[in-house]
């Protein structure tokens, strides 16, 4: 077993790894405390071609796989996790439900933008009421004529208010069942659509420089043909894609982990106590040891998970695995991290408050740790 970057991998992570520290780093901070989003950021990321690694050529991505989104995700996370999660979402919500469900129109229609990170795509699934339990949606949709009538509400989406959002893709019932049960499909929303409104941005604890709205559909009309898929599959559909998502966020998790490692050796070598770099005391190296170790071993969890993922083998539990211990590590990492620091861990002007602020959400958005821990249960035979 070979866990060997390939050439054109290595290549990636170490041309992210570049933009991250010369053009995140410098500016990231002072737009993460007036909650702006990183629009110039973003379309450096669109130019280097980011938004696209796993959508085809033809619809102007890069032909890529998903391990090389991971991989930028991860290098981007070790210096922000706002503009690493606005790719994140961008992509494995945006523009991976398109890809993968969408008809070639629709392809031909919003991919491309998608793609080149010009525009960028949300997926709403959660609602105000439904958390967890993401099967209990109220939304509704109903054929009227030729287009859709939306009604209903959404929280917790991601991308969906930038001034380059072009479209949602929303879950809404359509319809019951023989069996009794909600007919749930995925349909496309335009940015702007009448009846389609957006929340101002909430006031959030972490990743202040990202968007993220509640929506809401008062008889909100899409054309028939903007269904995404198959009619009743919207929310199968949608799990496909967040084992997916949570292969991704384990690495923007693993990201954050590794983060905390690198400022805390940088400021363990610097800071001085006793007259000694505080680096020199055992207490301090046992506890970064510790933090390399998370990193590490969350790294690899991630890389299983993508491994057979590009394999097109069932790996659904090994997602799971993966997101549950890489952000329970961003979380334990980050904590030991702020300790490292001292009282300047609890400054907003030094990196790891903000990465203790940013990875809590890491246990929670796609699946939280209690979710994870079920579907493991689940592949257990439990």
């Amino acid at each position: 077993m070979d866990l060997t970057l390939s050439e054109e991998h290595e290549a990636l992570r170490a041309t992210v790894e570049d933009f991250a520290r010369k053009e995140v780093a410098p500016v990231i901070g002072e737009l993460y405390e007036r909650g702006e989003f990183p629009y110039q950021l973003v379309a450096r990321m669109g130019a280097m071609g980011l938004f696209g690694l796993p959508i085809d050529e033809e619809h102007g991505g890069m032909g890529g796989d998903y391990f090389a989104l991971c991989l930028a995700l991860e290098e981007l996370a070790r210096v922000d996790s706002s503009v690493a999660i606005t790719l994140e979402a961008g992509v494995s919500l945006g523009a991976m439900p398109l890809h993968r469900f969408g008809t070639a129109d629709q392809k031909r229609r919003w991919l491309p933008a998608l793609a080149a990170g010009e525009k960028l795509g949300a997926f709403g699934l959660t609602e105000p009421g439904g958390g967890s339990d993401a099967g209990a949606t109220r939304t509704t949709a109903r054929l009227d004529g030729d287009e859709w009538v939306i009604n209903g509400s959404k929280a917790f989406i991601t991308n969906a208010g930038t001034d380059i959002t072009s479209i949602v893709t929303v879950t809404a019932i359509t319809g019951v069942g023989e069996d009794g049960r909600k007919e749930i499909s995925a349909i496309i929303v335009p940015a702007g659509t009448p009846g389609f409104r957006v929340s101002q941005k909430y006031s959030k604890v972490g990743w202040r420089a990202s968007d993220t709205r509640e929506l809401f559909f008062d008889d909100c009309r899409v054309p028939a043909e903007n269904l995404l898929g198959e009619r009743g599959r919207g929310y199968a559909q949608f799990l496909s894609i967040l084992d997916e998502g949570r292969v991704a966020i384990a690495a923007l998790s693993v990201g954050l982990a590794q983060g905390c490692v690198d400022e805390s050796v940088r400021y363990a070598r610097e800071r001085e106590a006793f007259g000694s770099p505080i680096g020199s005391y055992q207490a301090i190296q046992f506890k970064i040891a510790d933090m390399e170790a998370r990193a590490h071993t969350a790294r690899l969890a991630y890389y299983a998970a993508a491994a057979k993922m590009l394999r097109g083998e069932p790996f659904k539990k090994e997602a799971a695995i993966a997101k549950l211990v890489a952000s329970n590590a961003a979380m334990d990492n980050a904590r030991d991290a702020t300790q490292v620091f001292g009282g300047y861990g609890f400054m907003n002007e030094y990196p790891v408050g903000r990465f203790y602020r940013d990875a809590k959400i890491l246990e929670i958005g796609e699946g939280t740790s209690e979710v994870q821990r079920m579907l493991i249960a689940r592949h257990l035979g439990l």
